[in-house]
Order: structure tokens, then C-alpha cells, then sequence
């Protein structure tokens, strides 16, 4: 039944109970101590009150000569004085010489309690004791009277007091104890009630059970992302590891990472940095245990403090393949549509020569046709083994002639050392860029019948391609900006990118290029790639 509270009732409810049993325990105790405490103050009161009559001379004389009226009024007296319910005077068989009942003289004060006070009269010893006798329960203190010049024991002195009225006391006291009681059950309840919103609140208001599956839902959605996850706490230890980090970092499955410092088990980390700073990091390219991984970074906040960063990772392989895939399929087919309007139209030519009966010159428009590409694939093949880069320059290629341009490749080129490092889709995507500029300018200065020119070679430790246009220059003044995101010559919104990805993947790979106008007209590009990336500054 409990179970199907809410929490917040639940956490009242408890802390309701624990405080009602803390302070019930406590005021029991306290009433017990209060209690003890009293008696056994009341017992050494009456034990210092008979002490003191024992060695009183008239009680010693009075007693040697049995001067029993004289006894009973200095009995009387000293009670009366000592607020005392009773003093009884004994000889040394305990025969009553004083008591406040005149009836009760010359008896043995045995037939009251049952005590005859052998430990004071045998052994001489003063005691305390409880009982409950003629004049009602009283707290007893007992003496013996002692000789001073003989050390005889001559008689012995009971001093009682009502335990009535200690009682009395302790109700009195008891009274304010329960009245703190029920005011620290109060002030516990509504502590309770404080604590139990305060947590609720502290947990969005989710139940226990909420809380459990949520963290099941979490730790499943960690363990089925395919990008490795780490997150550390503001102190830069591991909170949170999931399944493919520790595969992409080579981590041992079985060793726990929770709670070990990040530098322990990644020196090379820079989550403390993000830590320290608060500025996130995306799509960053770092090296962890020897393997180049793409990261990014986000710092994690709870108002305006930082409280620790996420970091999510894969490996750059895995990004390259598919970065590689996307742009073999836009080479093809940007190759297949590019072919597709270009065949069409010398099909309809050809089609068009045979109908005339010019079957000669549609002939010979074939085989120009063929002798071209053939060339063209031969040059690739020889000059250009990677099958990225030439898919690159035959679809540029192709494009050239569907925008009624020229690309000629030096037949002189060579590209065959290129790196296995250097990711090819970065650099199909700066040379595309290039060639792209280039055939764009040559159409808006010259028009048709343009020409771009490429030449490319990897002697020495750079590979060198340089782009030549027939446009109409750049300025001086504009060959530092072109670089720069959103730049741009043209005309729209949709321009001012293709350079600026040109020089974020020289960036990387610590590349440079040069920009100068030609005497004849137009612009050259030179594009320097090293072969060993960090032999170079980045440009």
C-alpha cells in the first residue's frame, strides 16, 4: 500500500515517524532521567538531614538519658525546619523515642518498613532506602548515632521525606518536557514536509520509479549510439563511459572508468579545457591513443556554473567512408549528367548528318568523339592511378564541354604519390572548387570556346596543381578576402564558400596557395600540399 504513495507522501510520512519516535524516545528518556535524578537528590537530602540530627548533642544526650519529650519537640522542630515529612529517633535496638505519632512510641521501628537498620546500627553506616510506611511512601535517609568520645553506637535518626511531593515536581517538570516535545514533533512534521518538497523539486518531480526507468532508457540509448560518449564531472573524473568508446579507444571492457581521473586514462584529452573555458568545440579533428578521431565537446551547465562536459568521438575513418561514398555518387553523377546532355545533343547532330546523307562527316564526328575521351581516359590512367581524383578531373572535364569550355590537362602531369593519409574527398573537394572557379570565370569573360588550364605534379615533397583561367583577374586588393567565408565576386547569396573550404582543408593538412594574375588575362591558382603535413605551417 505504501509503495503506491507518492514519494512526497512517503518521505512525509517517514520522516513524520522517525521524528515522532525520535522525540517520544527522547522524552522518555529525559522524564526517566528527570525522575532518577530527583530521587535520588531527595534521598542524599534526607541522608545529609540524618547525618546531621545523629551528630546533634541534644539528640546524644537526649537519647543516653531517654529524655523522650525532649526528643520529640527537637524532632519536630528540625523536621519543621528542614521541611522533613518525618524525623524518627531510635535507640540502639530501634525502639522509637521520637515520632510524629505519639502511638507509634516505644515500638520497634521494624513494624514500618520492615527495616531494623542493622546496617546503620550493627555496621555504622548511613544508607538511603525507599519505602512505604505509616505516614505514606517516602524517601528515607538512615544514620547512626554515634558517641564522639567512645565511638559507641548509642541509637539511630530516620529522616523521611514524601515522595508526593517529589512527584509533584516531576509533573511540574514533566508538564513543560511534553509541552518541548509536542513542539519539536511539530517542527519535525513540518520539516519533513520542507525536506520531502525541496527533494521532490530537486528531481524534477519524477517518482523513484520514473527515476529507474529513465536511467535504463539513458544507459540503453548510450550503449545503441554508434558514436563513443564520455563525460566527466566539474572535478575531472569519469561519470559516464558507454560501449563504443571504449571500442574506439582500445579500452579494456572489464577495467572501471567511472570516477578515474580523464587525463589517467586519456593524457592526451582536452575535456578540461572545455571544462575551464565553457566554450563548446564541434566537429574537431585530434588524435586519442594513436587514432584520429572526430570530436566534439559540450560543456554542461546548471544555471551559470559548469558542472562538467560530454564529449562524443568516431573514429575519421569511418567518417572518410562515408564521405567517400557521397562524393564518388555525386561525381557520377554529375559525370552521367553531364554526358547525358552532351551525347544527346551530338546524337541528335548525328542523327540529323545521317538523315541529310552526310555520312562522311557524321563519321567523322564520331570518331572525334572517341579519339578525345580516349585520350583523355589514357592521360587519367597514367597520370592519375587515384580512382577519386581522376573520377574528379573526368567529370570536370565533362562539365567543361556541357558549359561550351575547354579543360585542357598538361599532358605532362603527373599524380601518382599521393599520401594515404591525405583524405581524398577533402582534396577532390579543393580542386573541384578550383576548376569550378575557374571554368565560371572563363564563361563570364570569354564565353564560349573558354579555356581552363590544369597541370599537376608530385615531384619533390609537394604536390603542386595549378589552375589557369582566361576571367578577368582578381585585384590585388581582393586576393586576401577571397579566402574568406561569404566572400565572393558574383552575384547571389548562394556564393563565397567553395575558397573558403579550400583554405579550412589546407588548414588541416598544412597546405598553402598562391593567387597572381596572368600578363595574357585571367588568374592562376597554385595549390602546395605537402606529402609529410607536419614538416609545413598551416596557411
Amino acid at each position: 500500500m505504501l509503495r503506491k504513495t507518492k514519494l512526497k507522501t512517503r518521505m512525509i510520512l517517514t520522516l513524520g515517524l522517525v521524528g515522532t519516535l525520535q522525540t517520544i524516545l527522547i522524552g522518555v528518556f529525559a522524564g526517566y532521567y528527570l525522575s532518577e535524578s530527583l530521587y535520588d537528590e531527595i534521598g542524599q537530602r534526607a541522608l545529609m538531614v540524618a547525618k546531621t540530627v545523629a551528630a546533634t548533642p541534644a539528640v546524644i544526650s537526649g537519647i543516653q538519658s531517654r529524655d523522650v519529650a525532649g526528643l520529640n519537640k527537637l524532632a519536630a522542630r528540625l523536621a519543621e525546619t528542614n521541611e522533613a515529612l518525618f524525623i524518627v529517633i531510635g535507640d540502639h535496638n530501634a525502639i522509637r523515642l521520637a515520632h510524629p505519632d505519639p502511638a507509634r512510641l516505644g515500638h520497634s521501628m521494624a513494624d514500618d518498613d520492615g527495616d531494623y537498620g542493622r546496617k546503620a546500627l550493627v555496621h555504622g553506616q548511613a544508607y538511603v532506602a525507599r519505602a512505604l510506611g505509616s505516614l505514606g511512601e517516602s524517601m528515607r535517609g538512615k544514620a547512626p548515632v554515634v558517641v564522639p568520645a567512645t565511638g559507641e553506637i548509642i541509637g539511630i535518626v530516620s529522616v523521611g521525606y514524601s515522595l508526593a511531593q517529589v512527584e509533584a515536581t516531576i509533573e511540574r517538570y514533566n508538564f513543560v518536557l511534553y509541552g518541548v516535545i509536542s513542539v519539536m514533533l511539530m517542527i519535525s512534521i513540518v520539516a519533513a514536509i520542507v525536506i520531502a518538497g525541496r527533494f521532490k523539486r530537486a528531481i524534477f518531480g519524477l517518482e523513484p520509479e520514473e527515476i529507474a526507468r529513465l536511467f535504463q532508457e539513458r544507459d540503453a540509448t548510450l550503449q545503441s549510439v554508434r558514436e563513443g560518449i564520455i563525460a566527466i564531472n566539474r572535478e575531472g573524473l569519469i561519470t559516464t563511459v558507454n560501449r563504443t568508446a571504449l571500442d574506439t579507444l582500445g579500452l579494456d571492457p572489464e577495467t572501471p572508468l567511472a570516477g578515474q581521473p580523464i587525463l589517467s586514462v586519456l593524457p592526451e584529452s582536452d575535456l578540461l579545457s572545455v571544462l575551464t573555458s565553457g566554450t563548446p568545440d564541434f566537429d574537431r579533428e585530434v588524435w586519442l591513443r594513436g587514432r584520429q578521431m572526430i570530436v566534439n565537446r559540450l560543456p554542461v551547465r546548471e544555471g551559470s556554473d559548469i558542472i562538467g562536459v560530454v564529449a562524443s568521438f568516431r573514429l575519421r575513418d569511418e567518417v572518410d567512408q562515408v564521405s567517400r561514398q557521397l562524393t564518388r555518387i555525386q561525381q557520377y553523377a554529375d559525370t552521367l549528367r553531364s554526358q547525358t546532355h552532351e551525347y544527346s545533343n551530338k546524337l541528335h547532330t548525328i542523327a540529323g548528318l545521317i538523315q541529310i546523307g552526310a555520312t562522311d562527316e557524321a563519321l567523322a564526328l564520331i570518331g572525334s568523339e572517341v579519339s578525345d575521351h580516349q585520350a583523355l581516359i589514357h592521360l587519367l590512367l597514367d597520370a592519375v592511378p587515384d580512382p577519386v581524383v581522376a573520377g574528379c578531373l573526368l567529370g570536370k572535364y565533362n562539365r567543361a564541354r556541357e558549359m561550351g569550355l575547354h579543360l585542357d590537362i598538361d599532358p605532362d602531369s603527373q599524380m601518382a604519390d599521393i599520401p594515404e593519409r591525405l583524405p581524398r574527398d577533402q582534396l577532390v573537394s579543393a580542386l573541384g572548387n578550383l576548376i569550378d572557379n575557374a571554368l565560371e570565370a572563363s564563361r563570364s569573360h570569354t564565353g564560349e570556346g573558354g579555356r581552363v588550364q590544369l597541370s599537376m605534379t608530385d615531384l619533390g615533397q609537394e604536390l603542386i596543381f595549378e589552375v589557369e583561367d582566361q576571367g578577368p583577374g582578381i585585384p590585388e586588393a581582393a586576393q586576401h578576402k577571397i579566402f574568406e567565408k561569404g566572400f565572393s565576386s558574383k552575384e547571389g547569396n548562394e556564393h563565397g564558400i567553395g575558397l573558403y573550404l579550400v583554405r579550412l582543408f589546407l588548414n588541416r593538412w598544412g597546405g598553402s596557395v598562391t593567387v597572381e594574375n596572368l600578363s595574357a588575362g585571367g588568374s592562376r591558382f597554385t595549390l602546395y600540399l605537402p606529402k609529410t603535413p607536419e614538416a609545413r605551417t598551416p596557411s
